[in-house]
């Protein structure tokens, strides 16, 4: 199994969608993947206007690599 990394996600969207945005606790192999399970995940359309402000995120997120075997995906989600 490919080495996988949990990915803590800080997503702000502005106002009228939402106050603050919300936080993504991912588990992924790479950024690519840990944004495909995020947007395969959101069911909020409101949201995907932001999707590039989503990108930035995960490449500043803080990532810390998983020392068990683990299945990629979205471990836990906190939308406002």
């Amino acid at each position: 199994m490919a080495q996988r990394y949990l990915y803590i996600v800080d997503h702000y969207v502005p106002f009228p969608q939402s106050e603050y945005g919300g936080l993504w606790n991912v588990i992924a192999e790479n950024d690519s993947e840990c944004f495909d399970l995020i947007v395969a995940q959101d069911d909020n359309e409101d949201y995907r206007q932001h999707y590039t402000h989503l990108k930035e995120n995960i490449n500043k997120s803080r990532t810390f690599a998983i020392m068990d075997e683990q299945e990629s995906r979205v471990i836990e989600e906190f939308i406002t």
